[in-house]
């Protein structure tokens, strides 16, 4: 044998230890398989989380407006656990700079930035409370051992005050206004008896005063308090029990002398060159679906500068708007419902359509460009 062919490596004679060689190796090469796809995964993994950290961040930017901007990812993520973020309470946290860093072990650094030693030698103090408010002076006296010298015995002069203006508050206080209209008669029998007018009110037969019925439409649309968290609200404070049905017809009866302003207001909005109209559903108890609501509408009528009329309907009929917009000739602008159809309008009417929404209903230009009403022009936007 020539001493130059033989291998480096040692040869193994035994025929079954190189099986069990052979079956570790394999075993082995399956391994590093399953830790390169793991890897593999982990990689595909960081890259999406990444990709989502940024989508997120492009997302609260968006929604919080451009002074997010100059916030940071902690800042951010902050304003999002609130339920409303108001633009004040931005401007407020951009103005107060970036959230102090966190250290390498998880502790806030103690030690104040430049950023923010300025920002407290600039800071404006308390906020001062408005002076058309009433002032009520509360004069807190000093203690007897501070009433007089503690040398000669005289009692000490007050010589000013240390002021300090505290917003407070004092309590709705809630009565019974008892009406008495006085009646009259006389002994001639053809006198009778007269009785005075009752004053108008909102609701004669309720039990509540115009100025409570107005309160309750104050905290349900203003301050967001449903009527039976107020009708809890009665119940707690003055231990008064009314049906929620009491209260609700107070609000339908002030809702019913509000629809002539109503009716003023979308005269107003016809009357002009240029409408948005939209609708979203809400459901409805009827009579005849139990156990289920009925899929109603609220049609939303409106152009900038101007105000906003909602129509309450039980359909999403085409036949809503073809009444409403019957004479109008203006620009009509909507998305891509097929409710707003080839009749609705007055001859001359511009239907302003939403490219975005075609676009996702599958039309294409030539579809919808033909249904186009003659004498009338389609116009899209690229929203």
């Amino acid at each position: 044998m020539n001493p130059t062919s033989k291998s480096s490596l040692p040869q193994v004679l035994d025929p079954v230890v190189a099986a069990v060689l052979e079956q570790l190796q394999q075993k082995v090469e399956a391994k590093d398989r399953v830790i390169a796809a793991k890897d593999q995964a982990l990689s595909a993994a960081a890259a999406i989380i990444e990709q989502l950290k940024e989508a997120l961040r492009l997302e609260r930017i968006r929604k919080y407006g451009k002074q997010s901007e100059k916030l940071s990812d902690l800042q951010l993520a902050l304003l999002d656990l609130e339920p409303a973020v108001s633009s004040d309470e931005i401007e407020t946290e951009t103005a107060g700079g970036p959230l102090p860093d966190s250290s390498e072990n998880g502790q806030e650094s103690d030690k104040p930035t430049e950023k923010q030693r300025r920002a407290r030698r600039n800071h404006p103090g308390r906020n001062e409370l408005p002076a058309h408010l009433e002032r009520v002076e509360e004069i807190i006296p000093c203690t007897p051992e501070q009433c007089s010298c503690g040398k000669c015995g005289k009692e000490a002069k007050v010589i000013g005050y240390e002021r300090t203006e505290v917003l407070g508050k004092k309590p709705a206080k809630y009565f019974v206004r008892v009406i008495m209209r006085e009646k009259r008669a006389c002994d001639c029998e053809e006198y009778g008896v007269a009785t005075a007018a009752a004053p108008d009110r909102i609701a004669p037969k309720s039990i509540f005063s115009d100025e409570v019925m107005i309160d309750f439409l104050v905290n349900k649309y203003c301050d967001s308090t449903p009527l039976y968290r107020q009708r809890a609200i009665l119940w707690r404070d003055l231990g008064i029990d009314v049906a929620l049905t009491t209260i609700n017809d107070g609000v339908l009866r002030v809702g019913e002398l509000l629809i002539p302003m109503v009716g003023v207001m979308k005269r107003d909005l016809l009357a002009g060159g240029y409408v948005q109209a939209d609708e979203t559903y809400c459901g409805v108890q009827t009579p005849e679906r139990k156990g289920a609501n009925h899929r109603a509408y609220f049609w939303q009528y409106s152009s900038p500068g101007k105000g906003v009329v909602f129509d309450f309907e039980m359909t999403r009929s085409g036949e809503i708007p073809k009444a409403v917009f019957k004479d109008f000739s203006g620009i009509l602008h909507t998305d891509g419902y097929a409710g707003y159809g080839d009749d609705v309008g007055a001859k001359g009417m511009v239907h302003a359509c939403c490219m975005s929404h075609y676009l996702e209903s599958g039309f294409i230009w030539s579809s919808f460009s033909k249904a186009t009403p003659a004498g009338t022009e389609l116009v899209t936007d690229s929203r």
